[in-house]
């Protein structure tokens, strides 16, 4: 049987990459999307020549209801799940918290933290063995910038993955009595779409050779390290947070 994983966010960047990779090795997928529905049946199309099945799951994480329907409908359409890539999240314009509005960090916290936390949470009562669940593996993405900082940039964004390292540590010392294992991994400077919903399009290539790899990282080599953590390789590690970020 195939194991089956739910992936928020999934029809661009490293969340796509991830679905691609685990269709290749077989896995059901729920495509997660909150707004680009033609981005989430291309990325099930593509999971599905990789050799894998998928489902597009429309869902926005920052509300609960949806969240919880998200979930219901992977257990419909495959029976179970035994993983969640906890992906979704947003970045803004970069400026300096004084600048910034009370509404643009309202949905940043919202969408990164509580979306995230809800997510987890609905992951926690389906898999833990406790409750009825068979066990299975939460990677999160967080972000080098919850222990850069992200000075004049997005210290919004920066506390938003912070929080997120916290809950890994902190969940996965809750969830390992009951066979689920939780990690996070780290990216640096990807080369994604998320720069330019920034306003800085060019970021990653700018940075990226500023580091000591001397270049930006791809959604392929994080979403390589998601499936590591998720799989039975990785059978040993829970609670680690997980720099792909090219030595920065």
């Amino acid at each position: 049987m195939s194991k089956v994983v739910l992936i928020t966010g999934a029809s661009r960047g490293i969340g796509r990459a991830t679905a691609l990779l685990l269709g290749a090795k077989g896995w059901s997928i729920g495509v997660n999307y909150a707004s680009n529905e033609a981005a989430a049946r291309e990325t099930a199309a593509a999971v599905g020549r990789a050799g894998g099945h998928a489902r597009v799951i429309q869902g926005d994480v920052a509300d609960e209801a949806s969240v919880v329907a998200m979930f219901d409908a992977l257990v419909s359409a495959y029976g179970r799940i035994d993983a969640l890539v906890n992906n979704a999240g947003i970045v803004a314009a970069g400026m300096p918290l004084a600048d910034m509005s009370y509404e643009r960090l309202k949905r940043m916290f919202d969408v990164n933290v509580l979306g995230a936390y809800l997510c987890a949470r609905e992951a926690a009562r389906r898999m833990s063995k406790d409750r009825g669940g068979e066990g299975g593996a939460i990677v999160n993405v967080s972000s080098a910038a919850a222990r850069l900082g992200s000075p004049n940039e997005y210290v919004d964004y920066a506390g938003s993955k912070g929080a997120i390292d916290t809950m890994t540590l902190g969940l996965a010392k809750e969830l390992g009595p009951q066979g689920v294992r939780v990690n996070a991994v780290r990216p640096g400077l990807i080369d994604t779409e998320i720069h330019a919903s920034g306003g800085k399009p060019e970021r990653a290539a700018v940075l990226g050779a500023q580091t000591p790899l001397g270049r930006p990282g791809t959604a392929q080599e994080v979403a390589e390290a998601i499936v590591w953590l998720l799989g039975d390789e990785a059978s040993y590690v829970t609670g680690a947070l997980f720099d792909v970020a090219g030595g920065r």
